[in-house]
């Protein structure tokens, strides 16, 4: 089946999914395809809703149909409800939607669709199309050194020769990724063919949703120390003492670099699983319970790419630091926030 006739077939559900939401009939829907405005689909029902819909559920597709159905609606009538409707919406989805003031619906049967006389809010239904619209490992850890390469050069054009030697990856590979990335509206290219991030943003956002810190090995243990940054410079020192690459991240690591927020677990990067005498060294008792110290074993070596110093201790780059939070205890959304505040100061693409 190709793409067009797998849109199409998805796409017939809509109105089903909708007036289920609104909670009437199929029969009392007035329904309109291939509207002269160039609406996917324009729903009637005391309301008019204007529907743009898209089968993949990658953000910057969605960032897309946002934009394009608040011009469409205009065009249809003058209040007219725009929708985005797609198998299922993620967490950044949704947070694109509400910035654009776009009101969205899934297949999987979520929604927030808010207008004069509706108000329809629903959430945690699971998603029931996990294969669709999916580019395959397209933040997988070889995937995301591209991804992040581009975040830490935001504002460059970088051609594809030079992500490749920059990020150790096969320019094949490179090639690859790039056209999945430029195909889901991720990138642009100048005249050159170089590319850059149309949003970091955007891209961050996309990134983040994706990532799990739990793919990673972590090896967790307990070191007698006064404070959390205590800890951190005792730990980065006897690191750099054995010749040990390392990179602070996580709370500790939004700490270096924000001073944002007390904690109490020191998270590092390390190239390989510690050994019994540095263990030893560090006075680390291993013990996932009451751990203040995770040494983390990266599932790929691209964590280090961009890695600053600050008084001291190395730390990833913030775009690194900024993801792994997401999976964090203590205050790790709010050192997130601080974090994207003070370093990624990057404008939402609009």
């Amino acid at each position: 089946m190709g793409s067009r006739s797998e849109h199409d077939r998805l796409a017939v559900k809509v109105p089903e999914t909708l007036a289920g939401l609104l909670g009437v009939s199929l029969a009392d829907l007035e329904l309109r395809s291939g509207d002269p405005s160039g609406a996917d689909i324009v729903i009637t029902v005391g309301q008019t809703f204007v529907i743009e819909f898209h089968k993949s559920t990658s953000a910057a597709p969605i960032a897309a149909a946002a934009k394009k159905v608040q011009e469409l609606a205009k065009r249809v009538r003058r209040r007219a409800v725009p929708l985005v409707a797609v198998p299922f919406m993620g967490e950044v989805g949704r947070k694109v939607c509400e910035e654009a003031g776009v009101g969205w619906l899934d297949l999987s049967g979520n929604a927030h669709i808010v207008a004069p006389g509706i108000r329809v809010i629903v959430e945690g239904k699971p998603n029931r199309f996990k294969a669709v619209g999916r580019p395959r490992n397209l933040f997988a850890p070889k995937s995301s050194r591209i991804v992040r390469w581009l975040l830490i050069h935001p504002a460059e054009h970088i051609s594809q020769r030079e992500i490749a030697r920059s990020t150790g990856l096969d320019e094949g590979f490179v090639s690859r990724l790039v056209a999945r990335l430029e195909k889901d509206d991720y990138l642009v290219r100048d005249e050159r063919g170089a590319v850059r991030p149309k949003d970091p943003a955007l891209l961050l956002d996309a990134w983040r949703e994706a990532y799990q810190f739990s793919k990673h090995t972590l090896h967790q243990g307990h070191v007698a120390a006064r404070s959390g940054d205590a800890l951190l410079r005792f730990v980065v020192d006897t690191l750099a003492e054995h010749k040990v690459e390392h990179a602070a991240t996580g709370l500790a690591g939004a700490w270096a670099l924000t001073r944002f927020a007390a904690f109490r677990i020191a998270t590092v990067y390390v190239p390989s699983d510690p050994s019994p005498a540095l263990l030893e060294r560090l006075g680390c008792r291993e013990d996932a319970r009451g751990a203040n110290l995770w040494l983390v074993v990266p599932n790929d070596a691209g964590v280090f790419q961009g890695a600053v110093e600050k008084d001291g201790i190395r730390c990833v780059h913030p775009v690194q630091i900024y993801v792994d939070l997401k999976d964090h205890p203590e205050r790790a959304s709010e050192a997130a926030e601080r974090l994207r505040t003070d370093l990624l100061t990057w404008r939402r693409d609009g």
